[in-house]
């Protein structure tokens, strides 16, 4: 079974390897069904909006006991100046996942391939981490709180923008507060964006990426600042199993495939 596995795989590789076209399908494929089955997983949970509520309720416990519950004044401060609600609403809308879809072409198609899979690793393994934390505790963001806790939603309330708009509302889950992957994922695609160019206008919006989403987050009641904490914490971990692919994974399985099943002939 080891052996016939390993000849197909041997099979696949070669075909990818011998054409471009093929490997560009086999690429987006590969993130494609990912991503799919991310927010698949992701909006399997939607309906425990109970526990979600008690949940966000302990974090918001947590902080007060802290002493940094600050998320209902910085959610505020920004209620009565248009420009700044527009300025974070397109942060925390359009600098999230359309920016990473935008980044990861430019990576892939020119010329940055080995930074490509390394940020593709992470973000997928640090959204699989993700995974099993909105699976195990739901928390509903601070916008879905009840009116008592004084949250606006600005994006709904001010540009009509959401993710969980009707065409999309099977593959969103409202719940997924914890980890705050707009964070965790602004880190990662800020350092690699960082390593991979020296122009400093890139790297300025590197460097702004985490820096805005945090803030982002917090003004338009999306997240908590705890949320933002476990962000960085999962992506730092899904960080390390790219470099542990890199490092270990992908010469292990190559030398695995090797053995089982040497290379085949060139065709003629």
């Amino acid at each position: 079974m080891a052996v016939d596995v390993a000849i197909a795989s041997r099979r696949v590789i070669d075909t990818i390897s011998r054409r471009r076209v093929y490997r560009d399908v086999y690429e987006i494929a590969l993130v494609a069904v990912a991503f799919l089955l991310y927010f698949i997983v992701r909006a399997s949970v939607v309906q425990r909006d109970e526990e979600a509520q008690r949940n966000a309720v302990d974090i918001i416990d947590l902080q007060r006991t802290l002493g940094f519950f600050w998320e209902p004044d910085i959610n505020a401060a920004i209620l009565d100046y248009g420009a700044l609600i527009q300025l974070f609403d397109a942060i925390y809308f359009w600098m999230d996942f359309p920016l990473i879809v935008a980044i990861g072409l430019w990576l892939y198609f020119f010329g940055h391939r080995h930074q490509y899979t390394v940020a593709r690793d992470a973000l997928l393994a640090s959204g699989a981490i993700a995974l099993v934390v909105y699976h195990l505790y739901p928390v509903a963001p601070p916008r879905l709180l009840p009116p008592e806790f004084g949250f606006v939603d600005t994006l709904s309330e001010f540009n009509h923008l959401a993710y969980q708009a009707q065409s999309t509302e099977f593959f969103v889950n409202p719940y997924a507060a914890l980890p705050s992957l707009h964070v965790g994922w602004a880190v990662l695609v800020g350092g690699v964006l960082f390593w991979t160019t020296r122009n400093w206008l890139i790297r300025a919006l590197a460097v702004f990426l985490p820096i805005g989403q945090f803030a982002a987050i917090l003004f338009t009641a999306n997240h908590y600042i705890i949320d933002a904490m476990a962000g960085v914490v999962v992506a730092l971990m899904g960080l390390l199993i790219a470099m542990a692919l890199q490092r270990w994974g992908y010469a292990g399985a190559q030398r695995l495939v090797n053995r089982l099943a040497p290379p085949l002939p060139a065709d003629g």
